[in-house]
C-alpha cells in the first residue's frame, strides 16, 4: 500500500487581499509585511515536519510564502521548490485587479451566485477543478513511483525497519481536536512514502478540497462544520490530508482530512491576519 501526506497552505497576505481586490492570475502582487509575518508563523508551525517534496504555484505571493516556510524548516531548508502553473489561482478575467464587490455585482446582474459565476475571460469552476484533479493525480503517481523505487532498492523487509526516522512529530497533534486526530486513523504514527507540501491560493484550494469531498469521498473530521468546508482558507491557513493507495491503485485513493484551514499559528501575529478570507 502506498501512503503519503499532503499539506496544503494558502499564500500569505498581499495588500490586495487586505483591500479586498481580486488578484487571480493576472495580478502578481508580492506579500505585504503582514504576509511575510504570516509565512514566518506558518514556517515555525511546520518547522518539525520533514517534507520530501515542495510544490508551489508560480505566482509571486505563493513562491514567497513557500520559500519563507521552507527557510524555517529544521530538516529541509535546501529542498528544491518546484513551481507548477496548475497550482495557480482561479483566473477571474475582466474582474482581476478590481474590488470583490465588482465581481458580486457582475454575478448579480447575470442572475448567478458569486462563487460559481465566471466573468468574461475567467475560468469556470469545472476548469479549476480539472487543474486540481490533474495535479493530484500527478502527486499520486509520484508517490507510487517512490514506493516502487524503495521496494526495488531495499525490499519490503529493510524498508519496514529502516525508515522510522521519518516519523517526525506533526504540529496538528497539538493543535487539532481529538476527533480530528482520530479521523486521521492514527496516520502520523506510520511511515509515509512521501510527505508533500503544496502552497497555493484560496479559491483554487477550496475547489480542490471540494473535489476531494464530492468526487473522492474524503473522510472529514467529525466536528467540521459545513460552513468551514465552503469557506476560503485564511492567508497561510494549513490543511493536512493522508492519502492511501491500495496496491498502488491511482483510481481509488482513500483520503482522510486531518485538519482543515488550521490558523492557530496566526494568533500571535495579530487579529488582522486571521480575519480576511478574500481570494
Amino acid at each position: 500500500m502506498v501512503r503519503f501526506g499532503l499539506t496544503l497552505v494558502r499564500h500569505g497576505e498581499t495588500r490586495y487581499n487586505k483591500d479586498k481586490i481580486l488578484q487571480g492570475q493576472g495580478v502578481d502582487e508580492p506579500l505585504s509585511a503582514t504576509g511575510f509575518r504570516q509565512a514566518d508563523a506558518a514556517g515555525l508551525f511546520l518547522s518539525n515536519v520533514k517534507f520530501t517534496h515542495v510544490f508551489s504555484s508560480d505566482l509571486l505571493r505563493a513562491k514567497q510564502t513557500a520559500a519563507t516556510i521552507l527557510g524555517k524548516n529544521k530538516f529541509c531548508k535546501d529542498l528544491e521548490i518546484k513551481y507548477d502553473a496548475r497550482l495557480r489561482e482561479r483566473k477571474y478575467g475582466v474582474a482581476e485587479g478590481r474590488p470583490l464587490t465588482d465581481l458580486k455585482a457582475m454575478a448579480k446582474t447575470a442572475g448567478e451566485q458569486c462563487p460559481s459565476f465566471t466573468p468574461s475571460g475567467g475560468e469556470t469552476l469545472d476548469e479549476v477543478r480539472e487543474r486540481a484533479r490533474d495535479f493530484f493525480e500527478f502527486l499520486c503517481q509520484l508517490a507510487v513511483e517512490l514506493e516502487q523505487k524503495e521496494q526495488d532498492m531495499h525490499g519490503a523487509a529493510s524498508r519496514s525497519s529502516g525508515t522510522a526516522e521519518e516519523e517526525l512529530v506533526f504540529p496538528w497533534t497539538n493543535h487539532c481536536s481529538e476527533a480530528e486526530l482520530s479521523s486521521g486513523s492514527g496516520g502520523t504514527s506510520k511511515i509515509l512514502d512521501a510527505n508533500i507540501l503544496v502552497v497555493s491560493h484560496g479559491a483554487y484550494m477550496r475547489n480542490w478540497i471540494g473535489y476531494f469531498v464530492s468526487d473522492l469521498n474524503c473522510t472529514l473530521p467529525t466536528n467540521l462544520k459545513k460552513s468551514q468546508l465552503s469557506s476560503v482558507s485564511p492567508n497561510t491557513g494549513v490543511s493536512h490530508f493522508i492519502i492511501k493507495l491500495e496496491n498502488g491503485n491511482l483510481l481509488k485513493p482513500e483520503i482522510t482530512c486531518v485538519c482543515l484551514n488550521q490558523d492557530s499559528h496566526l494568533v500571535d501575529v495579530g487579529a488582522e491576519c486571521v480575519a480576511p478570507k478574500v481570494f
